[in-house]
């Protein structure tokens, strides 16, 4: 193959640049193959080839020389879409940082590379957090959770007890599982006592009631009454009450003397109970009646438990100061028993004095 020598002003012109590449030197040019051949590998033969000692890869024209691209991505600028790529950054074949998960945001920017395609994301690729509880956004149930409250994998509030009240807004976060519960999470309470309905064993007690721990009213005197309606909450235990809690009946423990009406002072104590009774009730008024058993006849009886009731009253009046028209004495004889008179233990039963309290 000839050579031809080519003076450095004649390459200049032939190249149009206005000054010569740096890259040739007087020496290179001096010996240029006139035909055949690509020494420099970069798609231009060596005859038409003004910059033959090209690197290799390098991007050149049809003239063999290398094309300007400003930001070094291997994308000519004329091509360069994006001529401004920071150095060493991947590109596509528009000169375009590449964008893996096309999310907008380039791989080199992209915090969240695998982000779904089609998915918001904010400037660093990650997806959109509006109310930044650590879900994303296409993945919360509950995109309005207020900020700092700690939620579930699907972004809702945590609910402990699963009772719909989340716990940031759960005054109750223990309340047992099933129980209903007030819009506060707390269980609800129907008659305001204190205990919640699923606890109360008294779910109607009217309001403000005293109450014991299964929600019902307390009876402290345990008459039947309860406390918040009980006119005489200290009645004594086992005494016959009326409605409102007061003493209706007292069966005196008081025995006599066979066919005798004369009481013992062995049974003051009885009959002390009832005064003090009258004394703290000065509205009550008493009826004392003296019942037999059937023993004797009925007339003879009849008189019998006359003259024990009067007995009883006139100890009442005299002894305890109660007013005689505050106490009544009645007999019943053996009309009125409590137990069958065929045996001993049940006659015992029918010869009593009880003494029975009236407004």
């Amino acid at each position: 193959m000839k050579k031809l020598f080519i003076p450095l002003i004649t390459l200049f012109v032939l190249s149009g640049f206005m000054t010569p590449p740096a890259a040739l030197s007087l020496e290179k040019v001096a010996f240029i193959p006139t035909c055949g051949g690509d020494s420099d590998r970069d798609g231009v033969d060596d005859s038409e080839d003004l910059c033959p000692y090209t690197p290799e890869g390098v991007q050149v024209n049809q003239y063999g020389c290398e094309v300007a691209d400003s930001d070094r991505d291997g994308i000519a600028d004329s091509l360069d879409q994006c001529p401004d790529t920071p150095e060493g950054v991947k590109v596509n074949e528009k000169g375009c940082p590449v964008d893996s998960d096309r999310d907008g945001v380039a791989d080199y920017r992209d915090k969240c590379p695998g982000t779904p395609e089609g998915i918001s994301v904010n400037r660093e690729g990650c997806p959109v957090d509006s109310d930044r509880d650590g879900v994303a956004d296409y993945m919360d149930r509950c995109p309005d959770t207020p900020t700092g409250v700690v939620v579930d994998k699907s972004g809702c509030p945590l609910d402990s007890d699963r009772d719909g009240v989340a716990d940031h807004k759960d005054k109750c976060p223990d309340t047992p599982e099933g129980v209903k519960v007030d819009t506060a999470g707390c269980p609800a309470d129907s008659d305001k006592d204190g205990v919640a309905d699923y606890a109360d064993k008294c779910p109607d007690t009217p309001e403000n009631a005293p109450v014991d721990s299964n929600g019902c009213p307390l009876d402290t005197d345990m008459d039947g009454v309860p406390d918040y309606a009980d006119a005489c909450p200290d009645t004594p235990s086992g005494v016959e009450v009326d409605s409102e809690g007061c003493i209706r009946a007292v069966e005196l423990e008081i025995h006599f003397d066979t066919d005798s009406a004369q009481v013992k002072p062995d049974y003051y104590g009885e009959i002390q109970v009832v005064a003090e009774y009258l004394k703290e009730h000065p509205e009550v008024k008493v009826i004392i009646e003296g019942h037999t058993d059937n023993t004797g006849s009925a007339e003879y009886n009849l008189k019998l438990s006359q003259k024990r009731a009067e007995a009883v009253r006139q100890i009442l009046i005299e002894k305890y100061g109660i007013s005689p028209d505050r106490v009544i004495a009645k007999g019943y004889g053996e009309t009125r028993p409590v137990a069958s008179n065929d045996t001993p233990e049940g006659r015992a039963k029918n010869r009593r004095v009880i003494a029975i309290f009236v407004k």
